[in-house]
């Protein structure tokens, strides 16, 4: 079995990785290790784009917001490499998190803006054990910058507020174990990624006018998080794959500092479960289609991200022709209701995102 799920079937248990529309909080990709387990000396990359669509009633009075939520793509590029037999490690560099907020000038709150620029480097080790264990370890360097655009709102923000951010270098690490068992292409990972402490400066105006803050650094935290990864052979040229996430979004505040408030709290954690079918059809082709449900966020939420529950569907392609694997993957997203601070209703909206990624194994 393991000869027939290796190559491209087993490729595409992580695709719908590659097509982003929503996660929790302001995730765009979940920090699948997947990457460690190729065979071989692997090399990828990948490219996607998303198209969300996040309407609502502002205030709760029927005052249209119109679509805040701008198109985004992302890219990511991954390297394994074997050490000795037992030895291996990988580089990915990525775009998880980021954020893309505007709401169009039909709207009372038009000009809010939201943006979060965000770059991952990461380096992974893993050491194989005797009967099928392994664990893995490594750090991350994270690059995170951000704005925020409001506009007035009397008689609390008489005038128009903004704020950019310096982009900020910070660290994190992960570790993580896995079992795995080839004769039926089994393979559990457990990965603990650690919180990412950025310290940020901002450039503040009121008005127009900047702002002097005698201790303008404040600190923002991407979250910690869990992720299981499985998947399984079933049947001849047939695989069972998915994932379970946590992430601790309440650990997330974006800070106002000249207004003395919070910009961005997210009042609980989310978990995304995802499950999914691969099938093999002949030697280069392979499709699979997956279910996600993402728990939220919970209400109220802010104003810049009014983002509910999600519940998304993917499907995804492979084709494999000697050491290549191309892989594609789209994705529709059914977001739900959310209610934001200043009582602004948002729901029925959608998100559809698409992705590729090309390997090539040496």
């Amino acid at each position: 079995m393991r000869k027939t799920l290796a190559t491209g079937l087993v490729a595409l248990a992580t695709t719908p990785a590659f097509a982003p529309a929503f996660a929790g909080g302001i995730e765009r990709n979940p920090q699948s290790m997947a990457i460690l387990f190729q065979q071989g000396n692997y090399v990828e990359f990948g490219a996607s784009h998303a198209r969300p669509r996040v309407t609502g009633d502002v205030f709760g009075l029927g005052f249209a917001s119109g679509n805040i939520a701008n198109r985004f793509s992302t890219g990511s590029f991954a390297f394994k490499g074997d050490i000795n037999e037992q030895l291996s490690y990988a580089v990915i560099l990525d775009q998880p998190f980021g954020a893309d907020t505007l709401y169009p000038t039909v709207s009372p709150l038009g000009g809010a803006l939201g943006k979060i620029n965000n770059t991952m480097l990461t380096g992974v080790l893993r050491y194989k054990f005797d009967g099928g264990f392994s664990a893995h370890a490594g750090l991350r360097s994270s690059w995170t910058s951000g704005q925020v655009g409001l506009p007035a709102l009397p008689p609390t923000l008489p005038v128009p507020y903004t704020m950019s951010t310096n982009t900020d270098q910070a660290w994190g690490y992960l570790v993580g174990v896995a079992y795995e068992k080839p004769e039926i292409a089994l393979r559990v990972a457990l990965t603990y990624n650690s919180s990412i402490k950025h310290s940020l400066t901002p450039s503040e105006t009121l008005g127009g006018a900047p702002i002097p803050v005698a201790n303008p650094a404040f600190n923002v935290k991407l979250p910690e998080s869990v992720n299981l990864e499985f998947q399984s052979g079933v049947a001849p040229d047939t695989l069972v794959f998915g994932s379970v996430r946590w992430v601790k979004w309440k650990d997330f505040v974006i800070p106002a500092p000249a207004l003395g408030s919070n910009l961005v709290v997210y009042p609980k954690n989310s978990v995304t479960y995802t499950l999914g079918v691969g099938r093999r059809f002949n030697e280069t082709w392979s499709g699979s289609v997956s279910l996600s449900h993402d728990t939220g966020n919970g209400n109220p939420t802010s104003n810049l991200s009014p983002i509910g529950k999600r519940n998304t569907i993917g499907l995804g392609v492979s084709y494999t022709q000697d050491a290549m694997t191309i892989s594609g993957g789209v994705q529709y997203t059914r977001i739900g209701s959310a209610t934001t601070t200043l009582g602004s209703q948002f729901g029925k909206n959608s998100a559809i995102g698409a992705g590729i990624r090309i390997g090539y194994r040496f």
